[in-house]
């Protein structure tokens, strides 16, 4: 058993990654400020899915699953410095898993302050405490927007990301520099997991596939960026969880044979390392929406737009390094992913209305 703090487990893939890890028996500390960013009620029924009763959630006050024994849950921010340190220096965690973040591309062109506050200060936060109160293994989350302009595909992890197109991509991008600095510094092992594109249940109400199926349910136009002409690694996130776990399990080594040289962009000679976690086969937006409606049984209207200013036209991950580590390779099909989260998101809008 590992005794693990998950942060952001009260969102999308959180959730999802916490559930998974308590039922193969771990314990976790879930830490989530529950901000307003989306519904706060979308966070609570995830909590709730985790034996978390929405009354009992209080800051700084952990709570006591009653569902999973092993799994107790506290309303925290990482910002709260002390809190964070106090709780490192209570429960003594082996690992730890951060996923809290200000998510969203086009929302940090309109709200930077958020991401440095969420993405820069609170994982500064999070480095310091596993430096004053060891861990055997940080595991973050990064994002396949670090690639920015990149156009070389597939992305890989040894191709250098230096010319991010959004602060968020930013915040992700010097989220993996700080890490590395702390694995120099401090010997700490630190794996950092660039997500591309994660759909599934439980989903965030921002993210594409969720606004498609709320617009196409109530018979309004979706808006199609770029018009149509964009390509995702979409990612169901059951995949995303299996590769989180995989890498947790095996904390990150120094290279041996890393060169100075010619260093490598995906490890080093600290305990560090990077991988994608993509399904390894882009989608073009227009077949996404497509497999959505054969799922949905309906025709979604749409409004072609251009660009938006951060979004990028094409994303592909190199899952090489995931199957080389760890015997894994994200493999659900597409089809079957939009499935579920349609037969999720039918029962969620039917259970609100209720």
């Amino acid at each position: 058993m590992k005794k693990i703090l998950v942060t952001g487990s009260a969102g999308f893939i959180g959730y999802h990654l916490t559930k998974a890890l308590l039922e193969r028996g771990d314990q976790v500390i879930g830490y989530d400020n529950i901000n307003d960013y989306y519904d706060v009620n979308l966070k609570y029924g995830r909590l709730n899915e985790l034996g978390i009763k929405r009354e009992l959630v209080k800051n700084h006050q952990l709570v006591l699953s009653e569902q999973y024994p092993n799994f107790r849950f506290v309303k925290a921010d990482l910002c709260d410095r002390d809190y964070l340190y106090q709780l490192f220096e209570e429960e003594q965690f082996d690992h730890v898993i951060n996923l809290a973040a200000q998510a969203g591309v086009r929302y940090s062109v309109e709200n930077p302050q958020a991401y440095i506050d969420a993405n820069i200060q609170g994982f500064l936060n999070i480095l310091e405490a596993c430096r004053h109160y060891p861990v055997k293994h940080l595991v973050y989350a990064s994002s396949s927007s670090v690639y920015g302009s990149n156009t070389q595909m597939p992305f890989s992890v040894h191709h250098h990301t230096d010319h991010p197109l959004s602060l968020y991509a930013a915040t992700k991008k010097s989220n993996e520099m700080m890490a590395h600095t702390y694995s120099h510094l401090f010997n700490i092992a630190t794996t950092g997991i660039r997500f591309f594109t994660v759909y599934g249940s439980w989903g965030r109400p921002d993210m594409a596939l969720f606004l498609f199926a709320e617009a196409i349910r109530k018979g309004e136009k979706i808006k199609v960026f770029n018009q149509g002409e964009m390509e995702r690694d979409f990612t169901y996130v059951g995949d995303i969880v299996k590769g989180v776990m995989a890498a947790l399990d095996q904390p990150a080594t120094s290279n041996a044979a890393f060169d100075t040289n010619i260093p490598d962009a995906g490890s080093s000679n600290a305990p560090y390392r990077l991988y994608n976690i993509g399904n390894n086969q882009p989608v073009k937006l227009l077949d996404y929406i497509k497999a959505l409606e054969k799922a949905m049984g309906k025709t979604a209207e749409k409004e072609f737009l251009p660009m938006q200013p951060g979004d990028v036209q094409k994303t592909y991950a190199d899952v090489q390094d995931l199957i080389n580590d760890f015997n894994y390779q994200p493999n659900t099909p597409l089809e079957k992913g939009i499935e579920e989260f349609v037969s999720w998101f039918i029962e969620y809008k039917n259970k609100k209305k209720a």
